[in-house]
């Protein structure tokens, strides 16, 4: 069982992926909308890792990516838009493309508790 800190600015996006994260077994242990709160979870909360929408509003989640990458936690990202919106620095990090089945989440998770 893995701690998550899910960042994603759709809530009911992040409320389906919660339920699925939950389904699988996991906790979320944080959630954030929004870039400044994003930004407080990842400087500050424990997690085991995290699942960051690439987008918040006009907001990229990059620094979010580089607090978390500071700290050696691992994160994948998720994304409507593919790999290009991928901030350049992080593209080998994992991307689920939205709306991505449970079973894609799950190969994810457990290729970033491998990571850890």
């Amino acid at each position: 069982m893995a701690s998550v800190f899910l960042v994603e600015d759709e809530a009911l996006i992040r409320m389906m992926v919660a339920d699925m994260v939950t389904e699988l077994g996991h906790i979320v242990e944080a959630e954030a909308n929004d870039l400044p709160s994003a930004l407080r979870h990842a400087r500050d909360s424990d997690f085991d890792m995290a699942l960051l929408d690439v987008s918040l509003g006009r907001d990229s989640a990059e620094p979010v990516a580089v607090a978390l990458a500071n700290r050696n936690i691992p994160f994948a990202f998720a994304s409507g838009f593919g790999a290009e919106a991928v901030p350049e620095a992080f593209r080998e990090r994992p991307l689920l493309r939205k709306p991505f089945p449970i079973e894609q989440l799950e190969r994810c998770i457990a290729e970033l508790l491998q990571a850890s």
